[in-house]
């Protein structure tokens, strides 16, 4: 949430920094040039962050899409493990040291946050505990949490680039980027919503003989609710993953029409490899699975985990064009490839 005070302070409310947060983290964002006469006003936020920022780090690469629909992926100076990074327009920076490797997020290279002297760091964490944030707030640079992740809806997502848009004091052009995206994805939503035969799809897949797949109430569910699919597991009121015998998953979903997003798998051969229990499966027989791990960027990232928080419409519509291909008959698989 965004509020503007008369005072000429913007309060960024983040209700949810983590799964399970017990109170919201509160900002205050500061114009630059009205710093000194507001700071002494500005009083127990959770940080204080002078506005417009020209020096940021962000630590994830959902956050890094943003940066670049907003014209302003030039302020980015630093990333954890850059070599997860997909998008062409940042990794010609990376690649030309604009933009500095700062080691594991988790435990984020602190000595070289610091030499670069950023105005902002954007982070995000499972609870608030994380030593290299407290020692970055310490020595005088704001730290502030993205909550991107906990969002359960696709438009939720993508929605957040508001968030990133209040500290470059772009929040009219976020608006107008976030409502083109929202409505490209209600209208094919309501395209989809016009089909007449809702087709079975099952997800996942085997790990140390466990299958995991998406919760009923989970992100990668919504999609598959929005395309018009029948998810065999959508009663299943989980916001994360499931953890199933491979049994189980046979018994519900041996006769799905689909297979969507079976883990690291790319080819047909390789499922087979993986387990021969694949085999049982129609989408097997009829090679009806589709994979977002075929599509990687320049380094091996997969661009789904990249760019599809802020482009659920293209999600959407490759969803569509594999459920029901006569809705979409002439659009070009995104994110969503076939198996080889």
């Amino acid at each position: 949430m965004i509020e503007r005070l008369d005072s000429g302070i913007t309060l960024l409310k983040i209700t949810s920094p983590w799964s399970d947060a017990s109170s919201a983290l509160i900002y205050a964002l500061i114009p630059k040039d009205k710093m000194e006469r507001l700071m002494p006003i500005a009083k127990g936020y959770d940080a204080i962050v002078p506005v417009p920022v020209d020096r940021i780090v962000v630590t994830s690469t959902t956050h890094i899409p943003a940066l670049e629909a907003l014209g302003v992926a030039d302020r980015l100076v630093g990333f954890p493990d850059t070599k997860y990074v997909s998008s062409e327009q940042t990794r010609k920076r990376i690649d030309t040291q604009l933009v500095k490797e700062l080691g594991n997020n988790e435990a984020i290279n602190t000595e070289m946050v610091l030499s670069l002297n950023p105005e902002l760091v954007v982070g995000f964490g499972i609870d608030g505990r994380n030593k290299a944030y407290e020692t970055i707030e310490r020595a005088g640079i704001p730290v502030v949490y993205n909550g991107d992740w906990t969002e359960e809806t696709p438009l939720g997502k993508a929605e957040w680039i508001k968030f990133f848009a209040a500290f470059f004091q772009k929040e009219e052009l976020a608006i107008r980027i976030f409502n083109e995206i929202e409505s490209s994805y209600s209208e094919v939503k309501a395209l989809a919503a016009e089909a007449i035969y809702r087709p079975t799809v099952m997800s996942g897949a085997l790990y140390k003989d466990i299958w995991y797949l998406p919760g009923g109430d989970s992100w990668a569910a919504a999609f598959l609710k929005d395309a018009n699919s029948n998810y065999l597991w959508a009663d299943q009121q989980s916001n994360g993953s499931l953890s199933l015998s491979w049994e189980s998953v046979l018994e519900k979903a041996q006769d799905a029409d689909f297979w969507v997003s079976p883990a690291q798998y790319t080819s047909y051969n390789d499922l087979e490899e993986g387990s021969r229990h694949y085999v049982r499966f129609r989408p097997y027989q009829n090679k009806k699975i589709y994979t977002v791990a075929k599509t990687l960027g320049p380094t091996g990232g997969m661009i789904y985990y990249e760019l599809a928080p802020q482009r659920p419409d293209l999600v959407l519509k490759d969803l569509i064009a594999i459920l029901h291909p006569e809705l979409l008959p002439n659009h070009q698989l995104y994110f969503f490839k076939p198996l080889e």
